[in-house]
C-alpha cells in the first residue's frame, strides 16, 4: 500500500476562512466561532477527505448493472437494471499476502499472549489449495509466507476473516494519522485491550501515549485545557470495508472512459472496451488483458510466449489498470463484496446504493447513557437495535433486514432456503472471474455466491471506503485548523 502524505494542520488561507465559517461567525445567530468567550463552539475549516493508503478515488454516477453476457447458466439472477452509486474509494489493487501478514503479525504479537485463538481466527485457510487428483502440496507451505509470493493476492479468506481484515486496517489507518500529526507517540508495546481501536478512542475509552492533545476551547469541559480528537476535526478516516456489490461491479466497468459529458459511448462487456480479451493497442496487441482460463487444460498457454504468464495467481499490479485505475477488477482472484446472495436481487434492492445485508446495530450503553466499558480485546462493545426502540421510525424497525421483502412463506418454499438450497442468510456474492475461470466470469455483471464462513483457492477481496462530502474529488489533502 501507499504510505499516507504528510498533510500540514497549519493556518488555513484567510479565503477559506471567510468562505468556511462565515468570517468566523455564525450566520444563524451572529455568536463567534472558536471564541471560549462564548462557550468555545468550534468549526474546523475543511477542504476535502483525504485519500487513504492504498486507495483510489471512484466518482460516483448512474449505470445499467446487472448482465452484459448471455445468461449460459440460466440462473437469470442479474437482470440488468438502472442504479444509482455514490462516489467512494476502492483499493488499487487486490490485498496481497504482504498485507495480510502484516496484519497477522500485528494480531499475533497483540493477541497472542493471552487470547491466542484470536491469532488463530484470523489464519488464511491454506489447506485450500489441496485436489483430491491433483498436485499442489507446495503451495500450502509457500504461497502464503514465502517471499515470490509477497505481491500475490491473499486466498483462503473467507468473508468474516475478509471484514475483520477491513476492521484492523481501520484503526491501523487512523492510529498512524494520529502519531503522523504530532498527537500520538509510536506505541510498539500494545497487548490486550490496551491497543488503539477507532470507536474506542472516540469514546475516550483510548489513551496511549500522549505526545500532544489539542486545544479544548470549551471553558467548562475542566480538562486541563486539552481534549482528544473528535469525528468534527475531520482528522481520523472513515471504516475500511468490503465494497457493495453494486460498487464493486461499478468500479469494475469504469464506464468513465467511454463517456463524453452524460452519454456513454460504448458500453463494456469487461472492465476494458470490446469483446475480446486480447489487448488491441499496437505496442502490446494480442497481449491477455487478465489471468484467466482460456480452456480446458490450458492454463497458461504455450512455453516460449505464455498468454497470460500466470499458472494460478498473479501479482496484483498485474496486466493494465482500468479507467478508474484499478488492476485485475476481472480474472486473477475473484473478489467478495458485502452483499448477501439472493437470485432477485436486481428487482428487490433499492436504486440508489443498492444492498442487500444490512443489520442495524448500536453500541451498548449503561443506565446513564454512557457506553460501557470497550471488551478484553479494546472493541467497544455492540449490539442489535430493537423494535421497541423503533417504534416510532419509518424507514426501518427491526436490526435484521437482510430477509427483508423475501421472509414470506412463499419464497422460503421456493428456495427451501437453508435445506435443500444453499441460498441461505450466510450466502454472499463474489464477483470477477479468477485464474481457474472461463472468460464468461470476467464479466464484472456475473455473480456467484459462497458461505461466509468458506473460502477457496481462488476467491481474495480488496478494500473501499465512503467519500464523504463532495462526490468529486480536488485531488488535495484535508486542511484543517487544529488549535493546541
Amino acid at each position: 500500500m501507499k504510505n499516507l502524505i504528510r498533510s500540514s494542520i497549519g493556518l488555513v488561507a484567510g479565503a477559506l476562512l471567510l468562505t468556511s465559517c462565515g468570517k468566523e461567525k455564525s450566520s444563524v445567530t451572529g455568536w463567534n466561532y472558536n471564541d471560549p468567550k462564548n462557550g468555545g463552539f468550534e468549526v474546523v475549516p475543511y477542504d476535502e477527505q483525504e485519500t487513504g493508503p492504498g486507495l483510489v478515488l471512484v466518482e460516483g454516477g448512474t449505470f445499467t448493472m446487472g448482465r452484459t453476457e448471455q445468461d449460459v447458466t440460466i440462473d437469470w439472477n442479474n437482470i440488468p437494471r438502472r442504479v444509482t452509486v455514490s462516489s467512494f474509494y476502492m483499493d488499487e489493487t487486490e490485498v496481497a499476502n504482504i498485507h495480510y501478514l502484516e496484519y497477522l503479525y500485528w494480531t499475533s504479537r497483540v493477541f497472542s499472549a493471552d487470547y491466542p485463538e484470536v491469532y488463530k481466527k484470523a489464519l488464511p485457510d491454506t489447506l485450500v489449495w489441496r485436489d483430491k487428483v491433483g498436485y499442489n502440496e507446495p503451495m500450502i507451505e509457500l504461497y502464503l509466507r514465502h517471499p515470490a509470493y509477497q505481491q500475490y493476492p491473499v486466498v483462503g479468506v473467507n468473508w468474516l476473516q475478509a471484514n475483520d481484515f477491513c476492521n484492523w486496517r481501520t484503526d491501523r489507518v487512523n492510529e498512524q494519522i494520529l502519531i503522523r500529526e504530532g498527537i500520538l507517540r509510536v506505541n510498539p508495546n500494545q497487548i490486550n485491550e490496551d491497543n488503539f481501536n477507532s470507536d474506542s478512542y472516540l469514546a475516550g475509552q483510548y489513551e496511549g501515549l500522549v505526545k500532544s492533545d489539542l486545544m479544548d476551547l470549551n471553558p467548562s469541559s475542566g480538562s486541563n485545557g486539552t481534549r482528544k480528537v473528535r469525528m468534527e476535526d475531520g482528522i481520523l478516516l472513515p471504516r475500511y470495508r468490503l465494497p457493495t456489490e453494486a460498487e464493486w461491479e461499478y468500479a469494475a466497468l469504469s464506464q468513465i472512459g467511454n463517456t463524453v459529458y452524460e452519454r456513454v459511448t460504448d458500453r463494456r462487456q469487461y472492465p476494458w472496451n470490446g469483446h475480446i480479451v486480447r489487448n488491441k493497442d499496437e505496442k502490446y496487441k494480442g497481449q491477455m488483458m487478465a489471468n484467466y482460463k482460456r480452456g480446458r487444460g490450458d492454463q497458461m498457454g504455450t512455453a516460449g510466449f505464455l498468454n497470460d504468464n500466470a499458472d494460478r495467481p498473479a501479482p496484483v499490479q498485474s496486466y493494465w489498470p482500468n479507467d478508474f485505475g484499478l488492476y485485475c477488477m476481472a480474472g486473477n482472484v475473484n473478489e467478495w463484496v458485502m452483499d448477501v446472495y439472493r437470485p432477485l436481487s436486481p428487482e428487490d434492492k433499492a436504486d440508489f446504493n443498492p444492498y442487500r445485508g444490512n443489520v442495524f446495530k448500536t453500541q451498548i450503553r449503561d443506565e446513564e447513557g454512557t457506553i460501557v466499558e470497550k471488551d478484553s480485546l479494546g472493541r467497544v462493545p455492540m449490539r442489535d437495535v430493537t423494535e421497541e426502540e423503533n417504534v416510532d421510525r419509518r424507514n426501518y424497525t427491526k436490526a435484521d433486514n437482510i430477509n427483508y421483502l423475501d421472509a414470506d412463506e412463499a419464497e422460503y418454499i421456493k428456495y427451501d432456503y437453508g435445506a435443500t438450497s444453499m441460498v441461505n442468510d450466510k450466502a454472499r456474492v463474489y464477483k470477477g472471474g479468477s485464474w481457474k475461470d472461463r472468460a464468461y466470469w470476467m464479466s464484472p455483471g456475473t455473480r456467484r455466491f459462497l458461505d461466509e464462513n468458506q473460502s477457496t483457492d481462488d476467491i481474495g477481496f480488496r478494500c473501499a471506503m465512503v467519500r464523504v462530502g463532495s462526490p468529486v474529488g480536488l485531488g488535495a489533502k484535508p486542511k484543517t485548523k487544529l488549535k493546541r
